[in-house]
């Protein structure tokens, strides 16, 4: 049998001179992704908790981007919301790569490249 590879598009990293805001954090984008999970499903703060066996405040400490969520714990939550742990880290993604466009659509940085060489 062959082994497929599979092939990653990545855009260089944005300079950070001139931002006007702190890059995106992970655990923020994860935190929006899981309560914007939760509210599209009308889950409750206190049912996904209880779904995922945690504490309701540890939930909420997660939704804001306050806590550092561990592997396990964010499988766990994922499988109480009924997504896979890539759906909300494709959504936080997103977000975070969103965040970049616009804070280089703020500074004036979006398109602004050096002239290529021919």
């Amino acid at each position: 049998m062959g082994t497929q590879t599979a092939t990653l598009t990545t855009r260089p990293a944005a300079p950070h001179r001139g931002r006007t805001h702190p890059e995106p954090l992970l655990r923020e984008a994860l935190g929006e992704a899981l309560r914007a999970f939760r509210a599209e499903r009308r889950i409750t703060l206190r049912e996904l908790a209880e779904s995922a066996r945690v504490s309701p405040g540890y939930i909420s400490e997660l939704e804001r981007g306050r806590k550092e969520v561990s592997s396990e714990l964010l499988a766990a939550v994922c499988h109480a919301l009924g997504v896979t742990v890539a759906d909300v880290l494709i959504e936080a993604a997103g977000s975070m790569a969103l965040s970049d466009v616009a804070e280089e659509l703020a500074t004036g940085e979006l398109g602004a490249q050096a002239p290529r060489e021919a």
